[in-house]
């Protein structure tokens, strides 16, 4: 009984087949994933807006009045040297470390806020435009990233 030797590789077909699959789910899906990112860095500012007005409203609650917009954030951390110096001041500060923005920059902080008692806010991915900025007034209003 002779046996004929029969080449086991894929056809041109089946390898062009192939990538046109693979086109075509890359079509579908890469769009889908694609700002995932954006809205991931979105979600991230959303927590720690949250995190920063808890930590203000018990700074609050031991000193009787937020800290000043001169005074900002940083008196979270460590205990403000301008005047008003918080008399009940939390030992060891309201929170460890303040955190940055997801696009590097710092969070703001105004009081009296433009949009109520107290404003904190990230000015976004795009730090000159306030059409992305977002604060502790507007954290249910966002949540896909601008086109």
């Amino acid at each position: 009984m002779k046996r004929t030797k029969r080449n086991k590789g894929f056809t041109l077909i089946e390898v062009m087949v192939v990538v046109v699959i693979l086109g075509i789910l890359a079509a579908v899906i890469v769009p889908k994933i694609m700002d995932k990112p954006d809205e991931a860095r979105i979600n991230k500012a959303k927590q720690d807006i949250r995190v920063l007005e808890e930590s203000l409203n018990l700074y609050k609650l031991d000193n009787f009045s937020y800290p000043t917009t001169d005074q900002g954030l940083d008196s979270l951390v460590k205990k403000p040297a301008a005047a008003p110096e918080p008399k009940r001041y939390k030992q060891g500060g309201y929170i460890k470390k303040l955190p940055k923005d997801p696009w590097g920059n710092e969070y703001q902080y105004l009081i009296p806020g433009v949009h109520g008692e107290i404003d904190i806010f990230s000015n976004g991915k795009s730090a000159d435009s306030t059409e992305d900025d977002i604060g502790n007034w507007n954290l249910d209003e966002i949540s896909k990233p601008a086109v």
